[in-house]
C-alpha cells in the first residue's frame, strides 16, 4: 500500500462525511441562527431556548434525508470493499 493510495482513500472518507453530515448541520445552524435572531429582537436571553428547536429540526432532516445519507454510505463502503484487492497489493 502505497502512501498515495492512503491519502487519496483519507481524502474519499472525509469528503464522504461531510457530504453525508452536511444536511443535518446546516439546518442546525440556519434554525440557530433563526433563534438568536428573534432572542435579540425581543431580548430574551435564555440559552436552553436553542436546544429544543435544533433537535426537533435535525431529527426531521435526519428522516428526511437518511434514505439518501444511507445510500451515499452504503455505496463508500460497496466501493471500499470492492476495492480491496487493489489496496492489499
Amino acid at each position: 500500500m502505497n502512501p498515495e493510495l492512503i491519502i487519496h482513500i483519507s481524502s474519499e472518507t472525509l469528503k464522504a462525511i461531510l457530504l453525508i453530515s452536511m444536511p443535518m448541520l446546516l439546518s442546525g445552524l440556519i434554525v440557530g441562527i433563526i433563534i438568536s435572531i428573534i432572542q435579540v429582537m425581543t431580548q430574551i436571553q435564555e440559552m436552553t431556548l436553542t436546544f429544543v428547536p435544533k433537535i426537533i429540526v435535525v431529527f426531521i432532516t435526519m428522516m428526511i434525508c437518511g434514505p439518501w445519507m444511507l445510500r451515499k454510505l452504503m455505496d463508500f463502503t460497496i466501493n471500499i470493499f470492492s476495492n480491496i484487492p487493489n489496496i492489499i497489493r
